[in-house]
């Protein structure tokens, strides 16, 4: 990891920092479970809309049509082509009060 200071102290990183949303996400063969990262200042949707060909998923559970679970998997990676729907189940975990 690199780290850089500038004169007044601030430090620059290239780890990205993300908020986390825990979702479903609707497929043509099945629905999704997990967390979605985001970058912090950005919305659920700014994080779908961006150019890269797969969204990361973690903590994923799939589950069937039918609504049995068929796979969990600690990471995920799911081709943006083949996202029918994405919501959002519950407000972002690290949001302060």
């Amino acid at each position: 990891m690199v780290l850089e200071f500038d004169e007044k102290g601030k430090f620059y990183t290239d780890v990205i920092t993300k908020d986390v949303v825990l979702c479903q996400i609707q497929t043509l063969t099945h629905r999704i479970r997990g967390n979605v990262h985001v970058r912090k200042g950005e919305r659920l949707s700014d994080e779908i809309n961006q150019a890269n060909l797969f969204i990361a998923v973690t903590n994923a559970e799939i589950f069937s049509l039918e609504g049995e679970i068929v796979y969990t998997s600690d990471f995920l990676a799911i081709n943006r082509e083949h996202i029918v729907w994405l919501k959002p189940i519950e407000e972002r975990q690290d949001r302060q009060e």
